[in-house]
């Protein structure tokens, strides 16, 4: 690790930031598995939603809509609350629905978080939806969905 401005001692939050970083990098490394389909990807949206109706709205997702390198997808997203102790984002959780691994990530914030905003730069193997879902502190469940058309795969393809 790089030495910080503030003595030489990295802080938590820098360490968060480059464990979650590796972590992320290791998830999306193709596993040469066959690819998931769009119904193994809702089995997997129902494991974290459960017997919740997911609503839209409040998730803002900014993906390009023509990546042409599947390998470095910029992928944006910010969740409307207001973060206050009673009502705030619990976790976002990325799918893609055509990968080989479809869980991209998944991103816990409190109300200390300030803001539900997470960046993050995606493999996506082809042209395909990604699923942001949102779980809510009060139970609620908001799910979007984005297509982006991948021109050269970044999961081996």
């Amino acid at each position: 690790m790089r030495e910080s401005s503030n003595g030489g001692n990295v802080t938590r939050r820098q360490m968060i930031v480059t464990m979650s970083a590796a972590a992320f990098a290791a998830l999306s490394l193709p596993t040469g598995e066959a690819l998931e389909t769009p119904a193994d990807v809702a089995a997997k949206v129902k494991a974290v939603v459960g017997d919740r109706k997911a609503k839209s709205g409040r998730i803002k997702m900014e993906l390009p809509e023509i990546a042409e390198n599947g390998a470095t997808v910029p992928l944006t997203v910010t969740v409307d609350s207001p973060m206050t102790a009673k009502d705030y984002v619990k976790s976002v959780h990325f799918f893609a629905e055509k990968n080989p691994n479809p869980e991209l990530a998944t991103f816990y914030f409190t109300p200390r978080s300030g803001k539900a905003m997470a960046s993050a730069r995606i493999r996506l193997a082809k042209t395909q939806n990604v699923v942001t879902v949102a779980t809510m502190s009060d139970g609620s469940v908001y799910m979007n969905k984005t297509q982006v058309k991948v021109t050269i795969g970044g999961c081996g393809g």
